[in-house]
């Protein structure tokens, strides 16, 4: 496991929360590496996204149940 006390404070948290990055994968597979960055503290719930080149801040963030896998 990585060690979190390498990883930026959140700046947000009233709780002393540590931002963790969070990595996906492009249209075509490849690997796209801290494309969201996420405060580990549940409630607190700040969220930073690249989307596009585009920087978003405090987005919804869902639970990921309804996601159903795309077939390759």
């Amino acid at each position: 496991m990585a060690d979190e006390s390498n990883f930026p404070k959140c700046m947000k948290c009233s709780k002393g929360g540590t931002l963790l990055p969070l990595s996906d994968f492009g249209n075509h597979g490849a690997a796209i590496h801290y494309k969201a960055w996420v405060c580990n503290v549940p409630d607190c719930g700040y969220n930073l996204k690249i989307r596009n080149g585009d920087v978003y801040i405090d987005e919804p963030i869902a639970s990921g149940e309804s996601h159903s896998p795309r077939m390759r």
